[in-house]
Protein backbone atom coordinates (compact mmCIF):
# COMPACT_ATOMS: atom_id res chain seq x y z
CA UNK A 1 0.00 0.00 0.00
CA UNK A 2 1.14 3.59 -0.96
CA UNK A 3 -0.28 6.33 0.97
CA UNK A 4 0.44 9.75 -0.05
CA UNK A 5 -0.25 12.72 2.23
CA UNK A 6 -1.53 15.84 0.78
CA UNK A 7 -2.42 19.46 2.85
CA UNK A 8 -1.91 22.87 3.36
CA UNK A 9 1.02 23.48 5.69
CA UNK A 10 0.57 22.54 9.40
CA UNK A 11 -2.73 20.96 8.26
CA UNK A 12 -1.06 17.58 10.42
CA UNK A 13 0.20 15.59 7.50
CA UNK A 14 3.36 14.74 9.20
CA UNK A 15 2.08 13.84 12.31
CA UNK A 16 -0.31 11.38 10.41
CA UNK A 17 3.12 10.05 8.15
CA UNK A 18 4.92 9.25 11.71
CA UNK A 19 1.76 7.27 12.67
CA UNK A 20 2.26 5.07 9.73
CA UNK A 21 5.86 5.11 10.02
CA UNK A 22 5.15 3.48 13.64
CA UNK A 23 3.12 1.05 11.70
CA UNK A 24 6.05 0.08 9.69
CA UNK A 25 5.31 2.02 6.27
CA UNK A 26 8.52 3.28 4.87
CA UNK A 27 8.78 7.10 5.02
CA UNK A 28 9.28 9.19 1.90
CA UNK A 29 8.93 12.68 1.17
CA UNK A 30 9.15 15.07 -1.76
CA UNK A 31 10.52 17.81 0.40
CA UNK A 32 13.77 15.47 1.11
CA UNK A 33 14.38 15.29 -3.15
CA UNK A 34 14.06 18.87 -2.56
CA UNK A 35 17.10 19.15 0.01
CA UNK A 36 18.84 16.77 -1.81
CA UNK A 37 18.87 19.05 -4.91
CA UNK A 38 19.72 22.35 -2.53
CA UNK A 39 22.38 20.51 -0.69
CA UNK A 40 24.15 19.72 -4.16
CA UNK A 41 23.24 23.34 -4.83
CA UNK A 42 24.72 24.99 -1.86
CA UNK A 43 21.34 26.33 -1.40
CA UNK A 44 20.67 27.27 2.29
CA UNK A 45 17.28 24.71 2.94
CA UNK A 46 14.78 27.72 3.81
CA UNK A 47 11.04 27.49 3.35
CA UNK A 48 11.69 29.78 0.29
CA UNK A 49 14.79 28.29 -1.22
CA UNK A 50 13.01 24.97 -1.34
CA UNK A 51 9.63 26.43 -2.97
CA UNK A 52 11.92 28.53 -5.71
CA UNK A 53 13.67 25.07 -6.30
CA UNK A 54 10.82 22.91 -6.70
CA UNK A 55 8.98 25.29 -9.04
CA UNK A 56 12.18 25.81 -10.84
CA UNK A 57 12.42 22.04 -11.12
CA UNK A 58 9.30 21.05 -12.31
CA UNK A 59 9.14 23.67 -15.17
CA UNK A 60 12.70 22.29 -16.45
CA UNK A 61 11.89 18.62 -16.05
CA UNK A 62 7.85 18.38 -15.53
CA UNK A 63 5.82 18.59 -13.23
CA UNK A 64 6.29 14.95 -11.48
CA UNK A 65 9.91 15.12 -11.24
CA UNK A 66 9.34 15.20 -7.61
CA UNK A 67 7.41 12.24 -7.61
CA UNK A 68 9.82 10.46 -10.45
CA UNK A 69 12.52 10.81 -8.00
CA UNK A 70 10.62 9.08 -5.14
CA UNK A 71 8.88 6.29 -7.26
CA UNK A 72 12.78 5.15 -8.12
CA UNK A 73 13.68 4.95 -4.26
CA UNK A 74 10.32 3.04 -3.84
CA UNK A 75 11.27 0.34 -6.60
CA UNK A 76 14.21 -0.24 -4.33
CA UNK A 77 12.79 -0.71 -1.37
CA UNK A 78 10.39 -3.42 -3.17
CA UNK A 79 13.10 -5.00 -4.02
CA UNK A 80 14.32 -5.43 -0.69
CA UNK A 81 10.47 -6.92 0.40
CA UNK A 82 9.18 -3.63 1.44
CA UNK A 83 4.95 -3.06 0.79
CA UNK A 84 3.73 -0.15 2.57
CA UNK A 85 5.18 3.71 1.94
CA UNK A 86 4.06 6.70 3.43
CA UNK A 87 4.41 9.85 0.66
CA UNK A 88 4.37 13.20 2.34
CA UNK A 89 4.72 17.01 1.21
CA UNK A 90 2.78 16.24 -2.18
CA UNK A 91 2.02 19.93 -3.68
CA UNK A 92 1.76 19.50 -7.42
CA UNK A 93 -1.27 17.44 -9.50
CA UNK A 94 1.53 16.42 -11.95
CA UNK A 95 3.48 14.50 -8.70
CA UNK A 96 0.38 12.64 -8.08
CA UNK A 97 -0.37 11.47 -11.81
CA UNK A 98 2.96 10.61 -11.44
CA UNK A 99 2.52 8.36 -7.85
CA UNK A 100 -0.92 7.03 -9.28
CA UNK A 101 1.62 4.75 -11.96
CA UNK A 102 2.05 2.41 -8.75
CA UNK A 103 0.05 -0.40 -7.74
CA UNK A 104 -2.09 0.28 -4.42
CA UNK A 105 -1.54 4.10 -4.46
CA UNK A 106 -4.02 5.83 -2.25
CA UNK A 107 -4.07 10.42 -2.13
CA UNK A 108 -5.41 11.05 1.38
CA UNK A 109 -5.48 15.13 1.71
CA UNK A 110 -5.45 16.32 5.90
CA UNK A 111 -7.68 19.67 5.85
CA UNK A 112 -7.59 22.06 9.14
CA UNK A 113 -8.94 24.91 9.78
CA UNK A 114 -6.53 27.58 8.87
CA UNK A 115 -6.94 29.37 12.08
CA UNK A 116 -5.91 26.35 13.84
CA UNK A 117 -3.29 25.62 11.10
CA UNK A 118 -1.69 29.06 12.09
CA UNK A 119 -1.29 28.32 15.93
CA UNK A 120 0.40 25.26 15.25
CA UNK A 121 2.46 26.72 13.23
CA UNK A 122 3.38 29.39 15.85
CA UNK A 123 3.83 26.37 18.16
CA UNK A 124 6.02 24.85 16.12
CA UNK A 125 8.41 27.65 15.35
CA UNK A 126 10.15 26.72 12.66
CA UNK A 127 12.69 28.80 10.78
CA UNK A 128 10.94 30.58 7.88
CA UNK A 129 7.51 29.75 8.93
CA UNK A 130 5.23 32.87 9.14
CA UNK A 131 4.70 35.07 12.63
CA UNK A 132 1.71 37.06 11.88
CA UNK A 133 -1.80 35.59 10.43
CA UNK A 134 -1.39 38.29 7.09
CA UNK A 135 1.92 36.99 6.61
CA UNK A 136 0.17 33.75 6.83
CA UNK A 137 -2.45 34.07 4.36
CA UNK A 138 0.29 35.39 2.25
CA UNK A 139 2.63 32.43 2.17
CA UNK A 140 -0.79 30.07 1.39
CA UNK A 141 -1.56 32.00 -1.82
CA UNK A 142 1.70 31.54 -2.72
CA UNK A 143 1.66 27.72 -2.53
CA UNK A 144 -1.33 27.26 -4.11
CA UNK A 145 -1.50 29.35 -7.31
CA UNK A 146 -2.73 28.05 -10.98
CA UNK A 147 0.82 27.76 -12.63
CA UNK A 148 1.63 24.39 -13.71
CA UNK A 149 5.07 24.19 -12.15
CA UNK A 150 4.10 25.64 -9.52
CA UNK A 151 2.63 24.54 -6.01
CA UNK A 152 -1.50 23.84 -6.30
CA UNK A 153 -2.70 22.55 -3.19
CA UNK A 154 -6.37 23.20 -3.76
CA UNK A 155 -6.28 20.98 -6.62
CA UNK A 156 -4.35 18.38 -5.00
CA UNK A 157 -6.71 18.61 -2.29
CA UNK A 158 -9.38 18.17 -4.77
CA UNK A 159 -7.96 14.63 -6.40
CA UNK A 160 -7.48 13.03 -2.93
CA UNK A 161 -9.08 9.73 -2.30
CA UNK A 162 -9.92 10.38 1.26
CA UNK A 163 -9.89 13.77 3.19
CA UNK A 164 -8.82 13.06 6.93
CA UNK A 165 -9.92 15.83 9.24
CA UNK A 166 -7.04 17.42 11.32
CA UNK A 167 -8.97 19.84 13.38
CA UNK A 168 -9.05 17.78 16.65
CA UNK A 169 -6.49 15.76 18.05
CA UNK A 170 -3.16 13.77 16.64
CA UNK A 171 -4.97 10.79 18.10
CA UNK A 172 -8.45 11.26 16.66
CA UNK A 173 -7.09 11.96 13.34
CA UNK A 174 -4.89 9.21 13.24
CA UNK A 175 -7.77 6.94 14.52
CA UNK A 176 -9.91 8.48 11.86
CA UNK A 177 -7.15 7.21 9.42
CA UNK A 178 -7.07 3.63 11.01
CA UNK A 179 -10.58 3.00 10.63
CA UNK A 180 -10.91 4.30 7.15
CA UNK A 181 -7.99 1.97 6.27
CA UNK A 182 -9.10 -0.95 7.77
CA UNK A 183 -12.35 -0.48 5.85
CA UNK A 184 -10.05 -0.86 3.05
CA UNK A 185 -8.82 -3.79 4.00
Amino acid sequence: MIIGLTGKNAAGKGEIAKHLQSKGFVYFSLSDALREEATKRNLEHSRDNLISLGNELRKKFGSGILAERINERIRKERAKGNKDFVIDSIRNPGEIQELRKNEGFLLVGVVTDEKIRFQRLLKRGRIGDSTTFEEFRKHEDRENNNEESGQQLDKCLDMADRHISSNGTIDEANKEFDEWVGNLK
